[in-house]
């Protein structure tokens, strides 16, 4: 399987840990890709119109995306455990993967709008404000992460906030979360997320 891939995309990174996870990192070949929202990569688009990372290409010459998708493709090939089959632990690792997804939509949304010639303040204390709530609900919730088996809901919420540590350095968000990062802490330190920090290379 072909993977196209770069080490700055906090949404490969949750493909490559749940691979990690899973024991599956070996059977993905990572094809260093670039994509840009203002510049679509045809390479790219012949496998996803959409010109976005993560995408897969399987054995048999399909595609899969986002990495929602595909993190759920790898649980079921390997047989994991990463998305509950049923139940309310299902709904509650979906739930948690959604919160993840969206602080990190809100997150990559904010860092490009910084990135322009006149940023739109508006935008940007906006996108501030559902950034601190939704770090603040996942405070309130650290407790029941800890409690939860690891799953995808993890997975998510961790590539989340490694990626607020990459690109939001100078943000304080452990001093308004602290029981969040102490949780973030101790799942840093799983191999499949030390295998995977975010590189500028």
């Amino acid at each position: 399987m072909r993977l196209h891939w770069s080490p700055k995309s906090p949404y490969v990174r949750k493909v490559m840990v749940c691979a990690h996870e899973l024991g599956l990192e070996g059977r993905l070949q990572r094809v260093r890709t670039v994509a840009v929202m203002l510049r679509p990569n045809p390479d790219l688009m012949r496998d996803n119109p959409l010109s976005k990372i993560p995408t897969l290409v399987l054995d048999d010459g399909g595609t899969l995306f986002d990495s929602a998708v595909i993190c759920e493709y790898l649980d079921e090939m390997a047989g994991g455990s990463l998305f509950p089959r049923g139940g309310a632990a299902r709904w509650q690792a979906l739930r948690w993967q959604a919160l993840g997804d969206g602080l990190l939509d809100l997150l990559i949304l904010w860092r490009n709008e910084r990135e322009r010639a006149q940023p739109l303040a508006e935008l940007i204390e906006s996108l501030t404000v559902k950034a601190r709530a939704a770090l603040q609900q996942l405070d309130r919730e650290a407790a029941a992460m800890d409690a939860a088996p690891f799953g995808i809901g993890h997975v998510a919420i961790g590539c989340a906030l490694g990626y607020l540590d990459f690109r939001f350095g100078a943000m304080d968000w452990r001093g308004d979360a602290p029981r969040l990062a102490g949780w973030f802490a101790t799942l840093s330190e799983r191999p499949s997320f030390r295998a995977t920090e975010a590189t500028d290379g």
